[in-house]
């Protein structure tokens, strides 16, 4: 069978089952019936990888060398287009198909340059469905392709093409432009966000510094150029940039065995790590062999440096490497002829030999510039040891915090009200503000599966403290003691550190043993994250609906992403939806409304009615049981926020923003959306 064919047994008659009972899909017939499988959803996630899949064909010719400028504008019917000035599709005719090479690019699946090593080394596209699978799912799209001093157009409906490809003018330059609608009987509603179509090229020109990337909004009239000259080291500026950085932006590039290896990092004055991992400008989102090729040779270079040094005495420990690591933004971008991705979403890179590569590059670029500029390595170790030190004393606190639960003959911290029922996945825990409210969630649950735990007051700025202060928290430490998954001090996968590597006389390289560098291994368990050991399904923060809900919200929230970002990685995390106002009509008659919007339809509605009492409440604590079960609480009638994890990079940035020590940042946020929201809390 063809391989663009899919076969759907589909039987009528169970009695009768012949070759007339199997539907043969042809061509994009199959991407239309299930989109799915090939964008990885219909909703606004599959939308926007139309987008990306056309312009990573723009960005392979970047790659390869052929293109050094991508247009892409939105215009005002919500259709995209994408210009390039690389080579061109081929349009002359394919032997085998018959027909043009734009067309086969455009209606073939599993077609393309990527394969066989023909028009591509290296590329971003794997399996060569993109364009094609884009076609597919649009109304319409355009192509134009300028080669050899000819323009060529074709136009296709739902993947099928109007006409062949046809000569239409005459060009100066060369490239492909392609424009697209994409189909509101796949997607529904068009609406694109066009600051995610921002970031993923403002991503990619970080990382091809050769390339300048224009992005308009016609309805807007907004231009944006990207083009960073000093590529992934202006990048880690970027991420550094509401920060304090310790020392300038170290970047090295080689080059071993067709492999590509880019490493930008910087210090700061924080207490949290951000490194982004790239391979042939996919990011690997799950890490990789790059990343741990990275993380050992980072560990191993600065305990050499240090113990060399004497920063590090002879009966010390070496650095961990989340003691490394803290404070520390990097971004590694590996360009590799057959990248092969693993993992639960393909994003795990797992070449063997890249692990081995990234190691070795690391190692010789960094011990060169930490050889070099000895100011800036102190200053490295000198956070390195901050950080080990508030490390231990964390360690403590953690040991303090099971004692302290051995003594009292419970796991449990006292103030929760657990659930009887002893499947996590079946139950479901309240965070709540307060013990007034803590009272109302406790008498309106459901006692079999619903568990109920009270915050007294707003828990600790994780943002400001290390997780040594934070422990100090009783609140922080109850809510540890009671989700059971323990925290993760750093990103607690440490391997041990390995001994540096000297060239004998011979050519091969062997373990220096000069500075007696003692292999370590942390293997405390209450700081490794197990989330297998989640005593709930649903964490669910239900905190009042006022400014300074919203305010304990936050602070629970960056919590969980700097130290549980699993439990939101998994879906485990959601907002409760109090409502802000009771409306009263009559005897009879009850309404709730979470904010004004819904407060207004309601009185809109009722308005003939006499009687009519609105009540704001001022928290939850003044919500009867009753009304609190049936608004916030029952699972028949609730509706509650699922906290998703969709961009690591904006998050961080989000909650460095908000709850970081520059005011400054924080004051343009505010200003920039204050028009957007009800109430804004102005006080720092």
């Amino acid at each position: 069978m063809a391989e663009d064919q899919n076969v759907n047994m589909n039987s009528t008659d169970v009695g009768q089952y012949d070759a007339d009972q199997l539907t043969v899909l042809k061509g994009l017939e199959a991407v239309r019936i299930r989109p799915a499988m090939y964008i990885g959803s219909t909703g606004t996630k599959g939308l926007h990888h139309l987008f990306v899949e056309v312009v990573d064909n723009s960005i392979d010719e970047v790659l390869a060398g052929h293109a050094s400028e991508v247009e892409v504008v939105v215009h005002r019917d919500n259709s995209i287009s994408v210009r390039d000035n690389g080579r061109g599709i081929p349009v002359d005719i394919h032997t085998e198909m018959g027909i043009s090479g734009v067309e086969v690019a455009m209606t073939i699946l599993h077609a393309g340059g990527k394969f066989g090593g023909g028009g591509y080394k290296v590329s971003g596209g794997l399996h060569g469905v993109g364009v094609s699978a884009v076609n597919a799912l649009s109304e319409w799209l355009e192509v134009e392709v300028c080669r050899e001093g000819k323009r060529y157009a074709q136009r296709y409906q739902r993947g099928v093409p109007d006409a062949p490809l046809k000569e239409v003018g005459k060009a100066k330059g060369t490239g492909t432009y392609t424009r697209w609608l994409a189909d509101h009987e796949i997607f529904g509603k068009i609406e694109y966000h066009t600051d995610v179509l921002a970031q993923r090229l403002r991503e990619l020109a970080y990382l091809n510094k050769q390339v300048k990337i224009i992005f308009t909004i016609e309805e807007t009239g907004e231009s944006q150029e990207f083009h960073y000259k000093t590529g992934i080291a202006a990048y880690v500026e970027h991420l550094n940039r509401n920060k304090d950085p310790l020392h300038k932006v170290i970047y090295f590039n080689r080059q071993r065995e067709d492999t590509d290896v880019e490493i930008s990092l910087q210090y700061n004055d924080s207490y949290h790590e951000e490194i982004l991992t790239f391979a042939n400008n996919i990011n690997t989102a799950e890490g990789g062999v790059h990343l741990s090729g990275f993380k050992t040779a980072l560990t191993r270079v600065i305990n050499t440096y240090a113990r060399k040094n004497n920063f590090l005495k002879e009966k010390e420990n070496n650095f961990s490497g989340d003691d490394v690591r803290e404070g520390l933004t990097a971004v590694i971008s590996c360009k590799l002829l057959a990248p092969q991705f693993e993992g639960q979403t393909k994003t795990k890179l797992g070449n063997s030999e890249v692990e081995g590569i990234v190691n070795s590059i690391v190692g010789e670029g960094l011990t060169e510039f930490l050889e070099e500029n000895p100011n800036v390595a102190k200053r490295i170790i000198e956070k390195s040891v901050t950080a080990s030190r508030a490390r231990e004393a964390a360690r403590k606190a953690a040991d303090l915090v099971k004692r302290q639960n051995a003594l009292e003959n419970s796991s449990l911290p006292g103030k929760l009200a657990d659930c009887s029922e002893r499947d996590p996945s079946k139950c479901e825990v309240y965070l709540v503000e307060g013990d007034s409210a803590g009272g109302s969630a406790k008498q309106g649950r459901d006692r079999r599966y619903q568990a109920v735990l009270p915050l007294r007051g707003k828990i600790l700025n994780v943002e400001k403290a290390r997780l040594d202060k934070a422990l100090e928290n009783a609140e922080i430490r109850a809510l540890i003691t009671a989700l059971g998954t323990g925290i993760a001090m750093g990103t607690s996968d440490e391997e041990e550190v390995e001994l540096p590597l000297f060239t004998d006389e011979d050519g091969v390289e062997t373990e220096d043993n000069s500075y007696d560098l003692p292999k370590t291994k942390d293997k405390d368990n209450s700081f490794v994250y197990d989330i297998s050991k989640l005593r709930y399904d649903r964490v669910i923060i239900m905190t009042d609906a006022d400014v300074d809900g919203d305010h304990i919200r936050t602070l629970l929230l960056t919590f969980f992403f700097r130290y549980m970002r699993p439990l939101i990685a998994h879906g485990h995390v959601y907002i409760a939806q109090p409502p802000l106002y009771r409306v009263s009509a009559g005897k009879d008659q009850q309404f709730y409304a979470r904010n004004d919007e819904e407060l207004e339809e309601i009185l809109k509605s009722i308005r003939i009615k006499r009687d009519l009492k609105v009540q704001r409440f001022k928290g939850l604590g003044e919500m009867n049981a009753d009304q609190l079960h049936e608004t916030t609480m029952d699972p028949a009638k609730r509706t509650m926020l699922q906290v998703t994890l969709e961009d690591g990079v904006a998050a961080d940035e989000m909650f460095t923003t908000l709850m970081g020590d520059k005011v400054e940042p924080r004051r343009e946020f505010i200003e920039k959306y204050a028009k957007e929201v009800a109430d804004v809390d102005w006080h720092y």
